[in-house]
């Protein structure tokens, strides 16, 4: 079935009824898992999915509906419902599609390889147990395994609109992960690595995956709390990229408009301390985030909205670009079943020119942190709030791990605190980090 083809006669149709305007989104793919334990197969899925979407718009009122039916009847239902909640839900001035529409590019992003797909199922159980025995290998305290799973799928996205714009992309991923969990005096500690990609060339092997997960679980063991102090703080690559998608959300222009950002009025001020760079990559070559539009079909781009600490735009779709005054970053995403919404490609804290391990030795006394627990952040006051687990830092060196502590500050006073940014960068998913070194945090134990 030519789903552009089938885009377009429901757009036609969605006007015959009466929508103003109108886009279809469709989405197929299939997707493999299997997880391995202690070198038995646990469980293993495979299963293909289609879905179709729909969203109408008459006037200023739009509704959203989607299938997984296609047969006619019920795309004719879909169809009818779709157009008559729009004109029964409440006027709203921003909503709209995208006020300017351009052909699709014919771009070479690199977004599909076939060899995941290529690859025997007997292989890549055979992946998840190497990975896994290489963690199991790796040290006596090393003593059992919540598994080791290998996933890969395919993905099929057509986007058609009443404005005349029709696109459709091809993408590819595969991940390898193993969880092991170390044993010390009736202690117990888990920890875990992965790696991921378009294809397998993409990939660590799984040999070192399963290595990096055993050291990463052996660090933990004999973790202690800390006492309570006021130190510098430097995150992992790792947790560093969750603090970035704190300051993602800050920067989003929906957040912009609820009044639920700090950053809120704050265009052309230097917000951040100037070794920070937020960039978002809509095109990286072989980018698991890489896309050719976005997902109301406007060019993706390269954004810097920050840019050496200074707030330079808020990341937009047309609606968060209308209800601000401001322009669309092609920074939309959706799902089938829902309306866009501002969302990330390839983004990332731009790279520093400091060697990690420089980083860690310029702290006499601080925490090293190499994961984050809970939810507290709060985007509006900008307080933070982690639990958090890593190592203790003593005159430049690690001292012991540490666990069942919390870091606390404001994000507003972090960004500006900044002191060193590490030249780490590498992209191990659509989002990623360098180290990064905040001068003072509370850290709260015993």
């Amino acid at each position: 079935m030519d789903y552009r083809d089938l885009a377009a006669d429901l757009l036609r149709k969605a006007r015959a009824q009466g929508a103003d305007a109108a886009d279809v989104l469709v989405g197929e793919g299939t997707d493999f898992t299997v997880t391995v334990r202690k070198g038995e197969v646990e469980t293993l899925k495979e299963a293909g999915s289609k879905a179709l979407g729909l969203r109408a718009f008459v006037g200023r009122r739009s509704a959203t509906s989607y299938t997984s039916d296609f047969s006619p009847s019920a795309l004719a239902a879909l169809v009818a419902e779709t157009v008559e909640m729009a004109r029964v839900t409440g006027e709203d001035p921003a909503a709209g599609l995208p006020d300017e529409v351009a052909p699709p590019e014919e771009l070479e992003l690199g977004l599909f390889d076939p060899s995941p797909a290529a690859l025997p199922t007997a292989e890549r159980i055979e992946w998840a147990r190497r990975a896994e025995a290489a963690a199991l290998a790796a040290s006596p305290e090393i003593t059992n395994s919540q598994g080791a799973t290998y996933g890969s799928g395919e993905d099929t996205v057509v986007l058609a609109n009443s404005l005349g714009f029709a696109g459709q992309y091809r993408t590819s991923s595969v991940s390898l992960s193993v969880v092991p969990v170390a044993e010390r005096d009736g202690a117990m500690e888990r920890d875990y690595w992965y790696t991921t990609g378009r294809g397998l060339g993409d990939l660590q092997a799984p040999e070192e995956v399963g290595r990096e997960a055993a050291a990463r679980t052996l660090r933990r063991l004999g973790a202690r709390k800390a006492a309570t102090c006021e130190v510098p703080v430097v995150f992992d690559p790792e947790t560093a990229a969750e603090l970035l998608g704190q300051v993602f959300r800050a920067l989003s222009g929906y957040s912009v408009f609820r009044n639920a950002t700090f950053l809120k009025d704050r265009l052309g001020q230097q917000v951040a301390s100037p070794l920070l760079t937020v960039v978002d990559e809509g095109r990286a070559f072989r980018g698991l985030g890489s896309r050719p539009f976005d997902g109301e079909g406007l060019p993706t781009r390269r954004n810097v909205p920050l840019d050496a600490g200074v707030l330079r735009f808020y990341l937009c779709d047309s609606y968060a670009a209308r209800k601000i005054g401001a322009r669309p970053t092609g920074s939309a995403r959706r799902s089938v079943g829902g309306a866009p919404t501002v969302g990330p490609a390839n983004l990332c804290f731009a790279a520093g020119e400091t060697p990690p391990a420089e980083i860690v030795a310029g702290v006499e006394s601080g925490l090293y942190v190499t994961d984050l627990i809970g939810f507290g952040v709060d985007l509006v006051s900008g307080d933070y709030s982690q639990g958090a687990v890593g190592q203790w830092i003593d005159k430049g060196r690690f001292a012991h791990p540490v666990h069942e502590v919390t870091i606390a500050g404001n994000l507003k006073e972090m960004l500006l605190e900044v002191d060193a940014v590490g030249r780490d960068l590498v992209f191990r998913g659509s989002s990623a980090s360098p180290t990064l070194r905040i001068r003072r945090m509370t850290v709260s134990g015993r």
